[in-house]
């Protein structure tokens, strides 16, 4: 049997008045005794990449609030094996949907890179929702937000060839982690493996090794282990409306 792994180092000092994540989260809208409230019931904890947050199919004892770092969501794929279904960063919560639902995560959550995770248990996130009904109705709308974005993404699925969708996807990684040189060339930190990139654009692996070589060839954006380099913005943006 696998070894478990050890638990991450508890961090009890981290307050959420000052969270560079806030503002991005449900919990914006507390303030006073029910930020105070929010602040004292949560834990804080650091994972290291490949270590798991939580486990498809186990009960929800509450969500997850990334400070930091990136959170890989894989699902089942009824064969034995897991696909990457979602990446999840800084200002998201993870969970609210099992919690809500009553039911058992729809996913495992892993980290990708070294992230900061607060836990918020049910008892507390109960007493937050009855003390403030802001904070329910920015659920709501991530609820709505989520619905969208998983519509779009299936729909690029069918209607967008696989250099259009591979673009997209480099472009939405750009503001989340990527650095740009004098000259202009885009650096985007990509922490996934071929296998995960393939499996978050549809596709076979070997279908996205030629897209690669392919946009190498062309000058578009060159794949270096888990980074990308784009020396040109203009010539990527253009595939999304190119057709194969």
């Amino acid at each position: 049997m696998p070894q478990e792994r050890s638990r991450p180092p508890l961090h009890p000092d981290a307050r959420c008045f000052s969270c560079p994540s806030r503002e991005r989260t449900e919990w914006c809208t507390l303030d006073g005794d029910d930020l105070e409230l929010l602040a004292r019931s949560k834990v804080c904890n650091v994972y290291a990449p490949g270590q798991v947050i939580f486990y498809e199919g186990n009960a929800c004892l509450g969500v997850h609030c990334v400070e930091s770092g990136t959170v890989a969501l894989r699902r089942s794929d009824g064969r034995g094996g897991a696909v990457l279904s979602e990446l999840v960063g800084p200002g998201r919560t993870l969970g609210y949907r099992a919690y809500f639902a009553g039911r058992g995560y729809a996913a495992t959550a892993e980290a990708l890179t070294e992230c900061r995770i607060c836990f918020v248990d049910r008892a507390a996130v109960r007493s937050l929702l009855e003390r403030s009904p802001t904070v329910g109705h920015a659920f709501l709308r991530r609820m709505a937000d989520d619905h969208d974005v998983s519509e779009a993404a299936r729909v690029r699925a069918l209607t967008l060839p696989l250099r259009a969708r591979t673009a997209h996807l480099l472009l939405a990684m750009k503001d989340r982690s990527s650095t740009v040189d004098d000259d202009g060339t885009l650096r985007v930190d990509l922490p996934l493996s071929r296998k995960d990139l393939a499996a978050m654009l549809g596709a076979r692996p070997e279908t996205l090794s030629r897209t690669i070589r392919a946009f190498a060839d062309e000058g578009i954006a060159r794949f270096e282990a888990r980074r990308v380099v784009v020396p040109d913005l203009d010539a990527l943006i253009d595939q999304l409306e190119r057709e194969e």
